[in-house]
């Protein structure tokens, strides 16, 4: 019991070292970073979507500099092939003319894979990376090659100038364990995101966490003790998305076309086990539940027209859920 208490200390420590090396770069934007560790020390891929210029890029280049992981960049375009992701067969030639086949592979081959506009890119690129967030290989040639462990696809999207863009596929969304909103920053951290970008002195981040390192939390969180009844609020939570259900709240009957699906709720435990062994503890409370429900399932809940024409945001219909549940605790 000591042994597995210190343990936990020295995760939940390099989670910290992490979170505070994030910090040294990025202003601001806490609740953002502290939902993408939990995505990264879970092993989802994270979706981060807000408008340009709020450091999503940064955001990413920032997490990957403080991990000892390869990491690749992405800009997707309209005209972006499969090939430019996965990589290709190439033919070489010898010295001597002969001829060989030969893999050269694309710039998915890292550990962090930032997506960069992922929205941008036409559905046959997406479902190339769609295979590699699923199932972690790519197959070119029809043959079947693995990805770096660990992997994850960091992806990023504006959600206001959608002229161009091919929106990702509710199939594709799924694979996201949480969608990340990136909010516009305050007066306070806007003086100071001026004073690091417009003066000589650059901080960076350092590496404080190796590949074993992330490996190890992430397989310590599945060992997270998970009790019967937090397991059933999370059920519970998730059921209550659905209009059909007859516990669902009167906005989720008036204007939700569909709930979410079973990835919802392993979504919501994933991140809540990372959440507790952040906070140095080996099981999950109803508060690690309700910490992580709204980034897990605002992309998994679909409205019907009347919903979206009145403009109601899924994250409302998530707490309305959550106010009933806690409420009935």
């Amino acid at each position: 019991m000591l042994e597995q208490t210190a343990d936990v200390k020295r995760w939940s420590s390099t989670i910290a070292r992490v979170r505070e090396q994030i910090a040294k770069v990025i202003v601001g934007q806490e609740d953002v970073v502290e939902q993408m560790l939990w995505c990264i020390f879970a092993g989802g891929h994270a979706l981060l979507e807000g408008i340009p210029g709020l450091g999503k890029t940064a955001l990413v280049r920032t997490v990957s500099d403080t991990l000892d992981l390869s990491f690749s960049r992405i800009q997707f375009t309209p005209d972006l092939m499969p090939s430019d992701i996965t990589g290709t067969n190439i033919i070489s030639f010898g010295p001597q003319g002969t001829a060989e086949m030969s893999f050269q592979p694309g710039p998915v081959f890292s550990s962090i894979v930032l997506a960069d506009e992922i929205n941008r890119a036409s559905p046959k690129t997406q479902s190339a990376m769609l295979e590699a967030m699923q199932e972690q290989t790519v197959t070119v040639g029809g043959e079947t090659r693995s990805l770096p462990r660990p992997f994850f696809v960091l992806a990023t999207q504006n959600p206001l100038e959608q002229e161009g863009t091919y929106p990702l596929p509710e199939a594709q969304l799924d694979r996201f364990m949480l969608k990340i909103l990136v909010s516009y920053p305050s007066e306070e951290e806007l003086k100071e995101i001026v004073r690091r970008t417009t003066s000589t002195a650059q901080p960076l981040a350092d590496k404080v966490a190796s590949a074993e390192e992330l490996l190890e939390i992430r397989q310590a969180a599945k060992e997270v003790l998970l009790a019967d009844e937090v397991l059933d609020f999370g059920v519970r939570l998730l059921m209550m998305t659905h209009p059909e259900e007859a516990a669902a709240p009167e906005l989720v009957r008036s204007y939700v076309r569909f709930g979410s699906g079973p990835r919802g709720i392993q979504s919501i435990v994933s991140a809540a086990k990372v959440r507790a062994v952040s906070k140095g503890r080996m099981h999950v409370s109803t508060g690690d539940i309700s910490a992580v429900a709204i980034p897990a399932l605002r992309h998994r809940l679909f409205l019907n027209f009347e919903g979206q024409s009145l403009g109601i945001v899924t994250d409302h219909v998530i707490r309305e859920i959550l106010d009933v549940l806690e409420g009935g605790k």
